[in-house]
């Protein structure tokens, strides 16, 4: 175990040495241990949105920024940052094909708005055949802005189950989209030029916030660096081995204890050049909400680079000493961030699991779309993670010690930006 410390205090060049005996001092595993243990424990009942787990989390995570020294962000009362979104509880829907019922088991919609169809509406009628690649096909109804009825053959029967499953049990979005609907039937059917579709959807808000904080620049106020992770989980699942909670514990309360550790250590060093904003987001589980929000709120043209750690819990597949960054080759924020740890044994590595599309799956994307430099940081090795999304993933799983060292490495390897001295490339606008 102190071999793996060595990352910011032993293998050091001259230069780097003040630096990191601050870091060793200010970061102190302890602490990012009884952080994690909190954020992940079984009262938090796997901090599930809208629950009274993830109102726990964040009254915890407010009581760090706070004892940190922190600021709410400019207009706001105080460290949550708070919105509605709509969420949409499907009451029942009705389909006919050529005056025959579909039974109701063989049919679901994903829609915002009730609506009643006829083959005169004008919705577009497609095919998902036999032997068609279904997550490609599907991807493709979600992106398009039509009305479509989409007939699924029965050779999909399990995964159309389990996306009928997910829609009934409702869905969330920050504004009803009654623009388009698209309706899933499960069967085979030779003419379809009669149709009708009964769809009603019950629509009410819910509350949702992140936690955030900020230290004000001392010369380049207007600039900002953000430091992020997603606080929310599944919360309560399906029961394995008799266990139900959804803990959370390297998804992302690992993330977000590397948030609150940098908090507290750029606060103690107070020197700060540029503006940073340290956030748990909200919501990141079923559709990215916090952060959408969050860049909706912060001039994306001001925000100079986005740190987003998720999923820093265990050694990646490069070792210990090591995490990844996606989009690495999308601007130089990787680059100035390995400049920065020159003389210590951590490394930076480009995403090594590029068929996974990170980038565009965790909270950094909605930023990175307006040309921020904004990347996520991670050491999970998410083609083997047998715990992710599991109740397995808990406390007892994690290495405390990699924790550490790569937030002791993030602090390190950021500083130059924090001090205004380096600013990444944009990142080009980005294609789905």
């Amino acid at each position: 175990m102190i071999k793996k410390f060595l990352v910011a205090g032993l293998l050091l060049t001259a230069t780097a040495g003040t630096y990191a005996q601050d870091v060793n001092k200010l970061i102190v595993q302890e602490d990012v241990g009884k952080i994690i243990k909190t954020l992940s424990a079984d009262d938090m009942q796997g901090r599930g949105s809208f629950t009274p787990g993830i109102d726990k989390a964040a009254k915890f995570i407010e009581g760090e920024f706070k004892k940190a020294g922190l600021k709410p962000l400019t207009g706001e009362k105080d460290f949550r940052q708070s919105f509605s979104v709509i969420r949409s509880t499907p009451v029942s829907i009705q389909v006919n094909i050529n005056g025959k019922p579909v039974i109701t088991e063989n049919a679901f919609a994903m829609a915002g708005a009730s609506f009643k169809w006829t083959a005169a509406s004008g919705a577009e009628v497609v095919t998902l055949a036999a032997g068609q690649d279904f997550r490609t096909e599907y991807r493709k109804y979600m992106a398009s802005d039509k009305n479509m009825l989409i007939l699924v053959d029965p050779s999909f029967a399990d995964i159309f189950g389990r996306l009928r499953g997910r829609a009934m049990g409702g869905n969330v979005s920050l504004k009803v989209d009654s623009a388009k609907s698209l309706v899933f039937v499960l069967g085979k059917f030779d003419n379809t030029s009669n149709y009708e579709v009964n769809y009603e959807v019950k629509n009410e808000p819910a509350p949702l916030f992140n936690v955030a904080g900020m230290i004000k620049g001392k010369t380049k106020p207007e600039e900002y660096v953000v430091f992020s992770g997603h606080y929310d989980h599944l919360g309560i699942i399906k029961p394995t081995d008799k266990d139900s909670i959804a803990n959370g514990a390297d998804d992302d309360a690992s993330g977000t204890t590397a948030v609150i550790a940098l908090a507290k250590y750029y606060k103690k060093l107070n020197n700060n050049a540029r503006t940073l904003i340290f956030v748990a987001f909200t919501a990141e589980e079923i559709g990215g909400y916090g952060s959408q929000y969050f860049s909706n709120k912060v001039d994306p043209d001001k925000t100079v680079a986005m740190f987003n750690i998720e999923m820093i819990g265990k050694a990646s597949k490069f070792g210990t000493n090591s995490a990844f960054i996606t989009g690495y080759e999308r601007s130089d924020f990787g680059t100035i961030l390995q400049k920065n740890l020159e003389g210590t044994a951590f490394k930076f590595h480009p995403d090594p699991y590029p068929e996974q599309q990170l980038f565009y799956r965790s909270d950094n994307a909605t930023l990175a779309r307006h040309g921020v430099p904004a990347h996520t940081i991670s050491t999970d090795q998410i083609d083997i993670d047998k715990l992710y999304h599991t109740v397995k993933d808990e406390y007892s799983s994690l290495d405390v010690n990699n924790i550490t060292s790569t937030i002791r490495a993030i602090a390190l390897s950021s500083r130059s930006i924090v001090a205004g001295k380096d600013t990444p490339t944009r990142i080009p606008k980005m294609d789905d």
